[in-house]
């Protein structure tokens, strides 16, 4: 529906408890709370290539890397040309390393349920 074309990129990350995480951390991270984004696999997919949310979470188990969140977000290609994914590398690469620094708003994270997630 958007004017241009798109290319859709995807992360999935774990979130996971760090090593040196003090008592409150740990806590927090029992109840839910905190926690590192840490980028376990990543895809981009034309809008033909993905029907639905569920048949990403199918794909994404085939490779047996467990994952609590996907962060999504798009790339616009220009008027008639839809990028391919050799073009897409570099920005999902870039992606993967923003989310590593913690710099996450530029995207859309889901829970494995397609549910969108707010983090704080």
């Amino acid at each position: 529906m958007q004017p241009l074309p798109q290319r859709l990129l995807f992360v999935f990350v774990a979130v996971e408890l760090p090593e040196d995480a003090t008592p409150v951390q740990r806590n927090e991270f029992e109840q839910g709370e905190g926690g590192l984004l840490v980028p376990k696999m990543c895809v981009d997919k034309g809008p033909d290539e993905l029907h639905s949310f569920d048949q990403l979470v199918q794909e994404a188990k085939a490779y047996g890397q467990p994952w609590g969140m996907v962060f999504a977000a798009a790339l616009t290609g220009t008027p008639n040309r839809l990028l391919d994914s050799a073009e897409a590398q570099q920005p999902l690469q870039d992606m993967v390393e923003a989310i590593r620094l913690g710099q996450l708003q530029a995207f859309i994270p889901f829970d494995p349920r397609g549910q969108a997630v707010v983090l704080n």
